[in-house]
């Protein structure tokens, strides 16, 4: 039996995927089962972690890969949402068709010519706080790291509400005259391969397959085979889910097709 935790019994994507997949539906409690759980968003933390600690089974959702800046409902509900099992992210590359990632309609550019400056996007308070670490220290510690391979100017996207991101400045145009981004884990890294720009990640990440890690290769980042940009990125695809995929049993059969 899978259970799908909704705070309050009110989390609106949770009981769409619960309504779609007929799971059954309960509040979070101290005395959550063994079976499998479904669990939204990183402020979920210390059931995450325990249940990752004591090899239990569990769904993690949250916001999708790509796709999460137009406006598709009337109530303005975050569009796309990712469902990742026993971890919070994808974290490999697994052959998939094109279909989905043709179905979201998102480009793949080829990689752009270097820009001016390095872009810093630090990790938001959920993050922060599952992952345990402080952005008032751990912003200028990855500023001193970065001024040891590059004396490139350093921009930094901190991130804003969901409307500003959508409708006033995506992160596109700071892209624009990017050389390389630097980040925790943020989906920004994604954002950024597909734009053509490589991107540094210093935790897991859904980037990591073609993504660089070692700051010192910050002049010189690896250039991706773009095949295998193709294949993760159709990947991700199978891995993330539009709200009416949610409420029509769509997403659940995807994820159980395997």
């Amino acid at each position: 039996m899978i259970t799908c935790l909704s705070k309050n019994r009110q989390d609106v994507y949770i009981n769409m995927l619960a309504n779609g997949a007929r799971l059954q539906v309960t509040d979070y409690h101290d005395d959550l089962p063994s079976s499998p759980v479904v669990i939204r968003s990183l402020a979920k933390a210390d059931i995450l972690k325990y249940r990752k600690e004591h090899n239990l089974p569990f769904y993690y959702m949250d916001t999708g890969y790509t796709g999460g800046h137009e406006k598709v409902t009337k109530e303005d509900l975050k569009p796309i949402h990712r469902i990742v099992y026993n971890d919070l992210q994808l974290s490999d590359i697994v052959e998939r068709p094109s279909d989905r990632w043709k179905k979201f309609g998102h480009n793949i550019n080829d990689k752009k010519n270097s820009g001016r400056y390095i872009l810093l996007v630090p990790p938001s308070e959920k993050p922060c706080n599952y992952y345990g670490i402080n952005v008032e220290t751990w912003l200028p510690e990855v500023k001193k790291e970065i001024r040891k391979y590059t004396d490139r100017p350093i921009k930094i996207r901190y991130k804003q509400s969901r409307q500003y991101r959508r409708r006033s400045k995506p992160i596109y145009t700071d892209l624009q005259d990017c050389h390389a981004l630097v980040t925790y884990q943020s989906i920004a890294a994604i954002e950024s391969i597909l734009f053509g720009v490589p991107a540094f990640t210093l935790a897991p990440c859904a980037a990591d397959p073609v993504a660089d890690k070692d700051l010192s290769q910050l002049e010189h980042p690896t250039v991706q085979d773009r095949d295998k940009i193709h294949k993760w990125a159709h990947h991700l695809a199978y891995g993330q889910f539009h709200v009416n995929e949610l409420k029509d049993g769509t997403a659940w059969r995807i994820l159980h097709a395997g």
